[in-house]
């Protein structure tokens, strides 16, 4: 992308980023004798910001958690780069990969499963602040713990000390887990469907906390999901991901409010609008032929699923190309797509995403 992002940010202005570059991971797989190769993510590029919330959206298998935990240091990628300031990250040695966690923290999908049944609250949140903050004993310790306790607003923060993680809901697992992620003052957060585990009444109540706390901290942060609606509300950029590959991107509204891509488009059709489900049409992508994209195939891997694919499309791959302003698709039949979507928006009357309820849109009040 150029100097400047998709969210109107001037990227010559800011002094810390993380960037993906063309990042590319291949698993091995082997059964009998035949040796295959996975390309899980290929050619993937983006940049986190202070105060920017991206997010990643596809269905599973579509290649976002691996982009996650390649930028979280836990997967090698295959090709491509990390970039953190400007500089490449190189995490072979112990003291550069505590360095690099110090900036880059992650929270996990499973609340329960990220924390230690065997030690308390107060062990989980004391340990980082003693790995990271050598001087912190004793009182100093203390407060520092009740401190992240109230950001996460665990209060009375003194009353969940001493407790156990089966002793906690989902929602105030996944707050200690936000609250051990800010332990170190990392300046980037992975969200890894920070919020799919949890009950639907306290979703919102998470991701208003992660909101709030990228604007009070100037957070940078990476949200994966599979839920567009969320990513139309929470996220300021929205890279589409299918089959490893980023097939479209642009400022969360203009992604979510007139999709391109006939795959965005299908995810943007099965997002929930109970206002407008009586007038809803199935779109044109909705009549997709269902099945597993080819790896390695040399035209479109969303063409099997495609009504509008044609012979170019099973033999010529899509690359990104601009469409509009920070926007972008990697489709052959853009304009038919656009077209057609706008056609279905003309007939029913209902644009993108739904216009959800007060208390949905209120999750980004500082938009």
């Amino acid at each position: 992308m150029s100097d400047e992002d998709a969210t109107g940010t001037d990227a010559g202005e800011q002094s810390f980023a993380l960037e993906a570059v063309a990042l590319c991971k291949n698993f091995r797989l082997s059964r009998g004798l035949h040796r295959n190769v996975l390309a899980a993510v290929r050619n993937v590029s983006l940049r986190l910001l202070p105060g920017i919330v991206v997010a990643l959206v596809g269905e599973s298998g579509s290649g976002k958690s691996t982009v996650a935990r390649m930028l979280a240091g836990q997967e090698q990628p295959t090709g491509g780069a990390i970039m953190l300031a400007g500089r490449p990250v190189e995490l072979g040695k112990a003291r550069n990969y505590l360095a690099y966690k110090r900036d880059v923290q992650m929270i996990f999908q499973d609340p329960f499963a990220s924390l230690n049944p065997a030690h308390t609250v107060g062990y989980h949140l004391a340990r980082p602040l003693r790995l990271y903050q050598h001087g912190r004993r004793g009182a100093p310790l203390h407060d520092g713990v009740v401190s992240l306790l109230e950001r996460v607003r665990l209060l009375p923060a003194e009353n969940f000390l001493a407790k156990y993680p089966h002793e906690l809901s989902g929602g105030q697992r996944q707050r200690v887990a936000i609250a051990r992620a800010l332990a170190v003052g990392p300046r980037i957060l992975l969200a890894d469907e920070p919020v799919s585990m949890l009950d639907v009444s306290i979703r919102l109540e998470i991701l208003r906390l992660l909101d709030s706390l990228r604007h009070d901290l100037q957070l940078g942060m990476l949200y994966i999901t599979h839920d567009i609606a969320s990513a139309r509300y929470f996220a300021d950029e929205i890279l589409v991901m299918y089959a490893g590959e980023v097939i479209e991107r642009g400022p969360a509204e203009i992604v979510t409010q007139s999709p391109v891509h006939p795959y965005t488009q299908l995810l943007v059709a099965s997002a929930p609008d109970p206002a407008a489900f009586a007038r809803r049409r199935s779109p044109v992508v909705a009549e997709h032929r269902a099945t597993s994209p080819g790896l390695g195939t040399a035209g479109c891997n969303f063409a099997n699923r495609c009504p509008l694919a044609t012979d170019s499309c099973l033999e010529e791959h899509p690359v990104l190309r601009s469409i509009g302003t920070y926007h972008s698709t990697a489709c052959w039949h853009a304009e038919r797509s656009a077209a057609a979507f706008s056609a279905t928006v003309e007939a029913t009357g209902i644009t993108g995403v739904g216009h959800h309820s007060e208390a949905t849109r209120e999750v980004r009040p500082h938009a």
